[in-house]
């Protein structure tokens, strides 16, 4: 015990010396010095004064025990306020020093978004490039050969910068794709026009034989009917032989009549045929134009269609850079409240990273 403990009497206790005297064993002193004051005389009992000395004795107790629990409790409660003032202060503290981190680091953040966005925007563009070369169905020589022309328009200089070597790659491996199936679609084409062409001629030839068949058949039917006719005249004649001299001239007359008649429809048939060969050729040639105008209608819509892939292709990507964007901003405000609500950045990184993920079960991001 020192000597400003023993110097301290009851009515000097206060919250000064307070921490000094409410420590272990700290108050026995004074619980022997107030024994001393009331202890020191025996009252008689058997006298009024004697009995009212005891009960002031008694209130001396408690008086000198009101002065020592009445300081003590105030130092108890103000050492129980202590760590609240504590936390308050080291609270304020630690958000100060965050803050005065992340100022600290905000040119270094700035810059590795920045560079992560630089870096988005060259993948994006090869994964572009790469997209050129996935068809989901069959496509004409003319599309590929469209596709091909865009393909290698990109230009591959220093503005790709790291990714230049990648860049290059990509569009060399594209390129590679897209023309051995512009060779395959040509070749598959051209066989298809030659299948097309053969079986136009064979259609143009079998109509042509057949209207060869029919003229030939007509001309030998009149034939076969012009012998049938000359043969029955020849028999009427035999037996009219001994019929009067104008009967015959008759017959004779006839017979010339009918020859002419024959020779007429020999003509006929003749003049048919050449005409059936005439209208044969100028349905072939029709045929020919007829194709060659379908075959341009379908260049024309397959252009058209190639026209619209190629929009599509453009507006998927510009899509894709805005849902990025969109999903960057999103990412962005959730991290500066992980770390505004006090974690540290890692930290903070690394839960928008598992929730984006969806590897925490109940909690998403809506985007």
């Amino acid at each position: 015990m020192s000597a400003n403990q023993l110097a301290v009497t009851i009515d000097d206790i206060s919250a000064d010396n307070a921490p000094a005297i409410f420590v272990a064993g700290g108050l026995g002193r004074f619980i022997d010095a107030v024994k001393d004051e009331v202890c020191a005389e025996v009252p008689d009992l058997t006298t009024r004064k004697g009995r009212e000395r005891i009960a002031s004795l008694s209130a001396t107790v408690s008086k000198r025990k009101a002065s020592v629990e009445k300081p003590g409790r105030d130092y108890l409660r103000h050492i129980k306020s202590l760590p609240k003032v504590v936390e308050d202060e080291l609270r304020e503290f630690v958000n100060a020093m965050n803050t005065l981190r992340d100022e600290v680091r905000k040119p270094l953040t700035d810059w590795e978004a920045a560079e992560q966005a630089r870096k988005d925007k060259h993948v994006d563009a090869i994964q572009s490039i790469k997209d050129f070369a996935i068809f989901e169905d069959a496509t004409t020589a003319e599309r590929v050969s469209y596709i091909i022309s865009i393909v290698e328009m990109v230009e591959i200089n220093n503005t790709w910068e790291e990714f230049l070597p990648e860049a290059a790659q990509v569009k060399d491996e594209t390129l590679a794709k897209l023309r051995a199936l512009l060779a395959e679609r040509t070749q598959y084409e051209a066989e298809q026009a030659e299948l097309t062409r053969l079986r136009l001629e064979k259609e143009a030839r079998d109509k042509k034989d057949n209207e060869d068949r029919i003229a030939r058949e007509a001309a030998e039917q009149a034939t076969r009917e012009a012998e049938a006719k000359a043969l029955s005249d020849r028999e009427a004649e035999a037996r009219r032989v001994s019929d009067e001299k104008a009967a015959a001239e008759k017959r004779e007359s006839d017979l010339r009549l009918q020859a002419a008649e024959a020779e007429r429809q020999a003509e006929q048939a003749k003049r048919e045929k050449v005409e059936a060969e005439q209208k044969a050729e100028r349905d072939r040639l029709q045929g020919i134009e007829d194709q060659k105008k379908a075959v341009e209608q379908a260049r024309l819509e397959e252009q058209a269609r190639a026209d619209a892939a190629a929009d599509e292709i453009l507006r998927q990507a510009a899509a894709r850079e805005a849902d990025k964007a969109h999903k960057a901003r999103i990412n962005r405000a959730a991290l500066d409240a992980f770390i505004a609500g006090g974690m540290t950045e890692e930290c903070a990184k690394q839960a928008v990273t598992l929730i984006a993920q969806r590897k925490i079960p109940a909690i998403a991001i809506t985007y």
